[in-house]
């Protein structure tokens, strides 16, 4: 791509999204397109491919915090009248004051300018050929999904996880030459990858060589799998550790699962989304595990000790005392979730049991009368005498 492609595309038409749109917008914006024209998806389909590959150049540049505020100068540069939209000749105007082309990108001087920012985007500023070599290049993270039960979010588990990611061509071991072969180091770049290229015929900037499309390498004799680009797709399933005390939706880095680097470069990693399935009776509150737990009107009334379940551990025994309130929260001690608390210390969350007063459907004879009894013992108190006391309804 030449530095007036870089200018002229818009990265943000690409991924459908504003200039100003968050880091959040931008990489929500990427993942769904990339997965609808996935190959994986579109086997066969050339411009499905040709969309996905245009979707994650344009994240590359954009998704970065550091290139794209390049990215956002560089446009601006070019948009305001200079570049290949009519860049002013050497020593021209503009607002009536006289200016040298060359002063503002930084030629001839000691730098600074737009020449530093165009070096970096491209690779070296104008003049003479660059000579860096290619570096190592790390691969990128990949992301997955994993659906865990309640318990093993509690205790932690390890889930395998099928993957689908660029790699090293299988059969040419990355090379892009048919086997026996190798490719041979690129004569128009000297294996640089890139070339000297006027631009308005103001100033030269970096581009990549035409030649081996940025390789830096020239193949005579094509791998036929990977047709000599060197990469592959690779189908593989790792281990994924999932850490006790996981939280519904929490994201987990496992660290050089991603992607295979290039030229030697470290795998990138794999960013686990995890979703935790409902448990039929506890529920999770931070650190804490909630239960809800039925007792009779007359175990309210009287208290009484109800025995009730922990997660993983044997029943505990919980008192309650006379009077108890529908609705009233127990707290047992370190039968929660392990944790850390505030300091980092690690520590064991609770156990929360809400009583629910229950009301029979039905009543036998002698279960009635009792209940008449009652009503005829504790007398005809309104409880809800307050509801119409003067200016209660104010």
């Amino acid at each position: 791509m030449t530095s007036s492609d870089w200018a002229t595309k818009d990265f943000y038409k690409v991924l459908g999204v504003s200039k100003d749109a968050s880091a959040d917008d931008i990489k929500k914006a990427y993942r769904k397109l990339a997965r609808a024209n996935h190959p994986d998806s579109h086997p066969g389909d050339k411009a499905a491919e040709d969309r996905f590959k245009a979707v994650a150049e344009a994240y590359d540049v954009i998704g970065d915090t550091e290139k794209r505020k390049k990215y956002d100068e560089m446009r601006d540069a070019f948009a305001g009248g200079f570049g290949p939209f009519g860049a002013p000749g050497r020593g021209g105007t503009t607002g009536g004051t006289t200016f040298d082309v060359n002063d503002l990108f930084g030629a001839g001087t000691s730098g600074g300018g737009f020449g530093d920012l165009f070096g970096t985007m491209f690779g070296g500023g104008g003049g003479a050929r660059t000579t860096r070599t290619a570096t190592p290049r790390r691969g990128a993270d990949l992301e997955a999904e994993a659906t865990i039960g309640f318990v093993d979010s509690i205790d932690g588990v390890t889930v395998s996880l099928r993957l689908s990611s660029d790699a090293p061509c299988p059969d040419c071991s990355g090379t892009g030459a048919r086997s026996g072969t190798m490719p041979r180091v690129c004569p128009d770049c000297e294996g640089v990858g890139m070339r000297a290229a006027s631009v308005g015929g103001a100033f030269t900037m970096n581009e990549t060589c035409r030649t081996c499309g940025g390789r830096g390498l020239v193949v005579d004799d094509p791998c036929p799998t990977c047709h000599g680009s060197g990469r592959g797709l690779s189908n593989r399933t790792v281990s994924a550790r999932i850490p006790a005390g996981v939280k519904d939706g929490q994201r987990i880095r496992l660290r050089g699962k991603g992607a295979s680097g290039e030229r030697g470069g470290p795998a990138g990693d794999l960013i686990v989304t995890v979703h935790v399935s409902p448990h039929r009776l506890f529920k999770r509150k931070g650190d804490n595990l909630t239960l809800t737990v039925p007792i009779a009107f007359h175990e309210a009334a009287l208290g009484a000790e109800v025995k009730v379940p922990t997660l993983g551990e044997a029943p505990v025994t919980v008192r309650i005392p006379p009077g108890t309130p529908s609705g009233r929260t127990f707290r047992v001690r370190g039968k929660g979730v392990p944790g850390k608390d505030a300091r980092g210390v690690q520590r064991t969350g609770d156990l929360l049991v809400t009583v629910e007063v229950q009301v029979p459907a039905a009543l036998s004879p002698e279960a009635r009368a009792a209940v008449e009894a009652y009503r005829d013992t504790v007398g005809a108190g309104d409880l809800r005498a307050n509801l119409f006391a003067e200016g209660a309804g104010r």
